[in-house]
């Protein structure tokens, strides 16, 4: 049951006439200049602005629906000196919403506190035992990041105990709102904030920015808060165009210069290069293990990590959260094990047009990550799930183009609770409505997923011969960083090119491939690569035989030195082309 073939797509060609005035008054290579038309970068002025962002670019705060609310109720708390708690999800996103936040109204006062809700016991959000917490600790004014914005009766149950909400959240709020002192969310209907897609904790930013802007408190002051915030937009996979690039791009320079302890601590235990951590390194590295904190054990845990003071306690925070890491790794290789051979031996609730899996002894806190695994190995909409207090629950992940959450929408009337969006989303039934919800699922997905949906793609910008990569034109390349969603890292194909013959497996069991490119026909141009999982070719590459990739092109920093390196996507063996 190996994945379909991907198929390489080829983007569509841009305006020819854009792509040469372009590449002559910047004076780049004509592939440089086809990738930011791509972008939708097709004059000077605007590749000035793409290459050069600017902090000028940020929007103001109180465009963005009920900040000037907020603002009022947060200073009243800080004159009155009333408690404030904030409050977030146990992910990345929420955790560094949280310790941004907090951070910033430490400055402000003393009387301050934060709740993460545990991942197990109260599950996702606004939670009954946070308000209790709340209320039995004399808070007055709760502001939740990365969650609330569906929080209804919550809000009215902090109501009754006293105590006022602050919602900031940028998920898709229902058509009525809490009824809290102020609701942030960028993706409210009556919005007027220009830019939809902040994270969690581009939100929180937001609110601290309005607040210092509204006191007339430099811009400057708030520089160090952005580490925390280009890790939460790199790891919530918000898209990295307009103020979110802004962002990031400040907030990659802060996490290179700057970083906070928490964060230095992390960059260490990742075996990261200091001064040179990317996105990449965000998503792949960094995420994962402030996440494990509230999948092994408590997202406090990273709020503490990204709040500390200093060395020594970043270092004994980091190290356990290190540990936690290593853990989710180890049950995370474990539940993909037994639930890929679920499928591959059909015990499993479907197998057929979804993939939904159920083991009630599985670890409730790596399920997502498991789902996403069982994506690429079948490219069928998923579902994993266990069983946690009393209810079956668990995360799901789609296919390109295929919209999960209106498929649990569907099944509404046989869930206890359901929230995400297209690609990723949780869900929690009772166990006797399992069967059902499996064939509803499935017939839901049969009816509604096409096979274009079905096949896994390969997003191709251009074609590039060997010889095109100088020096010159990586240095342009990397200044389209940071990349992410609606600015990849670009792919290139490249055709007929050979390993030099001291190419070998790498990797614990050998699956990843470390190559030496020649590209066939064209001036004598090696190039080293790596290829994951990918040690299925390496026979007929061994052979000296020409295969087609398709790339990103990186740069691999070891022990302080950098060397230019092709990160495979994909590669075909070329006597299989027809």
């Amino acid at each position: 049951m190996a994945p379909r073939e991907r198929k390489w797509i080829l983007k569509d060609s841009v305006d020819i006439g854009k792509v040469d005035r372009l590449s002559a008054e910047l004076g780049i290579d004509s592939v440089l200049a086809t990738l930011l038309v791509q972008r939708g970068v097709d004059s000077f002025a605007a590749a000035r602005s793409f290459f050069r962002p600017s902090l000028d670019g940020l929007h103001d705060p109180f465009l963005m629906q009920d900040m000037d609310k907020a603002v009022a109720r947060v200073e009243e708390a800080v004159s009155k000196g009333q408690k404030i708690l904030v409050y977030g999800d146990y992910d990345v996103d929420g955790t560094t919403a949280v310790a941004l936040v907090y951070s910033y109204l430490a400055k402000l006062t003393s009387a301050l506190d934060f709740y993460i809700p545990d991942r197990y016991d109260e599950g996702y959000g606004v939670s009954i035992k946070g308000i209790d917490y709340a209320a039995a600790n004399g808070v007055s004014l709760i502001i939740t990041l990365d969650c609330g914005i569906k929080a209804i009766e919550k809000v009215r149950y902090a109501a009754s105990k006293g105590i006022d909400v602050i919602i900031c959240d940028h998920h898709l709020p229902d058509e009525t709102l809490p009824p809290a002192v102020a609701v942030l969310d960028p993706k409210r209907e009556d919005n007027t904030y220009p830019f939809d897609d902040l994270s969690g904790c581009g939100v929180g930013f937001k609110l601290v920015q309005a607040y210092s802007q509204a006191h007339g408190m430099p811009f400057e002051d708030l520089l160090p808060l952005l580490d925390l915030l280009v890790v939460s937009i790199a790891s919530d996979l918000v898209s990295v165009v307009g103020e979110n690039r802004i962002l990031a791009h400040f907030g990659l320079k802060q996490l290179n210069e700057s970083p906070r302890k928490g964060l230095q601590a992390i960059i260490a235990l990742s075996n990261l290069e200091p001064a040179h951590v990317t996105i990449d390194d965000i998503v792949f590295k960094i995420g994962p293990r402030i996440n494990a904190a509230g999948r092994m054990e408590s997202g406090r845990l990273a709020v503490e990590l990204l709040t500390a003071r200093d060395d020594a306690t970043a270092a004994r925070i980091g190290s356990q959260i290190n540990d936690n890491n290593t853990e989710r790794k180890s049950i995370d290789r474990e539940i993909t094990k037994e639930a890929l051979e679920m499928v591959q031996s059909g015990h499993c609730l479907a197998c057929h047009d979804a993939t939904i899996v159920y083991n009630p002894d599985w670890n409730k806190g790596v399920v997502g990550i498991v789902a996403s695994r069982l994506v690429e190995a079948f490219y069928k909409p998923t579902f994993v799930l266990t069983r946690s207090n009393g209810f079956v629950t668990g995360s799901a992940r789609s296919v390109r183009g295929f919209d999960l959450y209106d498929s649990i929408e569907s099944c509404a009337d046989l869930l206890e609770n359901f929230g995400g969006h297209i690609y990723a989303a949780g869900l929690t039934l009772k166990e006797e409505n399992l069967p059902e919800f499996a064939r509803r699922i499935e017939a839901y997905v049969r009816e509604h997923i096409t096979a274009e949906m079905s096949t896994p793609i390969v997003d191709v910008d251009a074609k590039l011969n060997f010889s095109q990569i100088t020096p010159k034109f990586f240095r342009i390349l990397k200044q389209f960083q940071p990349f992410g969603p609606g600015n990849h890292s670009p792919v290139f194909l490249t055709e007929n090119v050979y390993d030099d013959g001291n190419g070998r497996k790498v990797g614990p069991a050998g699956q990843h491939l470390k190559l030496e490119l020649i590209q066939e026909s064209q001036p004598y141009h090696q190039i080293s690569a790596i290829a994951f999982n990918m040690a299925d070719s390496f026979e007929h590459i061994r052979g000296g035989n020409p295969i087609d990739i398709c790339y990103s092109v990186v740069e691999n920093y070891y022990r302080g030195s950098s060397t230019l390196q092709l990160r495979i996507k994909d590669l075909r063996e070329r006597e299989d082309l027809v």
